[in-house]
C-alpha cells in the first residue's frame, strides 16, 4: 500500500479529522483558561498598582511632599487667625456674605478649605471699614484743606464703598488668571492624556504623569491634575473626583472632558476614544480662538494707525512743499 492509497482511505481521513477536531476543542478550552488566567493576573496587577498609587498620594498629602513644579506645591488651606475666626462667628458673616457660589469661586481661584473661606469673609468686612478709617484719618487730620467736614466724610464713605467691592475684584482677577493658564495648556494636556492612555496606562497613572509634564507650561493645571490624581486614589467614587475637577476649573472644555470620562467609567466605553474626540475638539477650539484674534487685529490697529501713523505720513509728504513755499528763496519770500 503506497502513500497515496493511505491518504485516500476513508478510515484514515476520518481519523485525521477526528484528531484535528479534538485538538481544536482542547486548544479552544485551553486558550480560554489561559486568557482568563492572564486577565486575572492583569486585574490583580492593576489593583496592586492602584493601591500603591493610593498609598503614595496619601503619604504625599499627609507629609506635604507633593510638588507640581519647581518651587510650587499644592496650595493648602491657610491657618486662620483666631481673631478672624472669632469675628466671622461673632457677626455671623457666613450668612451675610457667603452664598452658594462663594466656595466654588474660591476653588476656581486656587483657595480651598475653611481657612481661605474664613479669611475671605473677614476681608469682606474689614476692607471697607479699614479704607474708610484710613481715608477719614487722612482727609480730616493730615490733609483737611478748606473742604467742609461733610465733604471729607463723603469722600471717606465713598472710598469705603469701593473697598467693599475690592475683595470680589481681587478674587475675580485671580480666577481669570488661573482659568486663562488652564485654558491655554488644556489642549496639550488632552494630547498627553491620550498618549498615556493609549500606551496602556490607567487613568490615575495618566493624570499623574501628565501633571509632571505639564507643570512647566501651566503650574495651575498641574496642581489641579495632582489633586485629581489624589482624589482618584482615595475616593470611593471616581465620578466625584471628575466632578470636583470640573467644578474647580470652571471651564466648559474641562467640564465636557470630565463628563465624557464619567460616561466612559459608568458605561464601560473606551476612554481612549473619548479622549481622542475631545483632543480634536480642543485643537479646533484653539485654532478658532487664534483665527478670532487674528480677525480682531485690523479693527484694533485702526485707532493707533490714525493717531500715530497718519500724522507722521502727512508731515513727511507735506514737509517738502512747505519748505519750498515758506523756506528761504521760496514763493512766499520772493
Amino acid at each position: 500500500m503506497n502513500l497515496i492509497e493511505l491518504l485516500t482511505q476513508r478510515e484514515f481521513l476520518i481519523a485525521v479529522l477526528a484528531a484535528v477536531s479534538a485538538a481544536a476543542v482542547v486548544f479552544t478550552f485551553g486558550s480560554s483558561f489561559i486568557v482568563k488566567s492572564q486577565m486575572q493576573d492583569r486585574i490583580k496587577r492593576v489593583a496592586l498598582e492602584r493601591e500603591k498609587l493610593r498609598a503614595e498620594e496619601m503619604a504625599r498629602l499627609r507629609g506635604g511632599g507633593t510638588t507640581v513644579a519647581p518651587g510650587r506645591g499644592i496650595r493648602r488651606a491657610a491657618e486662620t487667625k483666631t481673631y478672624m475666626r472669632n469675628v466671622v462667628e461673632r457677626f455671623d458673616l457666613r450668612k451675610a456674605f457667603q452664598d452658594d457660589a462663594t466656595v466654588d469661586k474660591l476653588a476656581m481661584a486656587g483657595f480651598r478649605g475653611q481657612g481661605h473661606l474664613t479669611t475671605f469673609l473677614f476681608m469682606r468686612l474689614a476692607t471697607p471699614i479699614g479704607l474708610f478709617l484710613l481715608a477719614a484719618f487722612y482727609l480730616l487730620l493730615l490733609a483737611p484743606a478748606d473742604r467742609p467736614l461733610y465733604l471729607n466724610l463723603t469722600y471717606a464713605v465713598g472710598l469705603g464703598l469701593v473697598g467693599s467691592f475690592l475683595p470680589n475684584l481681587i478674587l475675580k482677577n485671580n480666577i481669570d488668571k488661573r482659568q486663562a493658564s488652564i485654558r491655554r495648556a488644556w489642549p496639550d494636556c488632552l494630547d498627553l492624556l491620550l498618549l498615556c492612555v493609549e500606551s496602556g496606562m490607567s487613568v490615575e497613572h495618566a493624570f499623574k504623569r501628565v501633571s509632571k509634564e505639564i507643570g512647566a507650561q501651566s503650574p495651575e493645571l498641574a496642581e489641579e491634575l495632582t489633586l485629581t490624581t489624589a482624589e482618584l486614589a482615595f475616593l470611593e467614587d471616581r465620578t466625584r473626583a471628575y466632578d470636583n475637577f470640573s467644578r474647580r476649573s470652571g471651564l466648559d472644555g474641562v467640564k465636557s472632558v470630565m463628563t465624557a470620562l464619567i460616561q466612559a467609567d459608568r458605561y464601560g466605553t473606551s476612554v481612549g476614544q473619548a479622549l481622542r474626540v475631545m483632543a480634536e475638539e480642543g485643537r479646533e477650539t484653539r485654532m478658532m480662538d487664534a483665527e478670532k484674534k487674528a480677525a480682531a487685529l485690523p479693527p484694533k490697529l485702526t485707532v493707533p494707525l490714525i493717531v500715530f501713523f497718519l500724522p507722521v505720513l502727512f508731515i513727511v509728504i507735506i514737509s517738502p512743499a512747505m519748505i519750498e513755499v515758506f523756506g528761504p528763496g521760496g514763493v512766499m519770500n520772493r
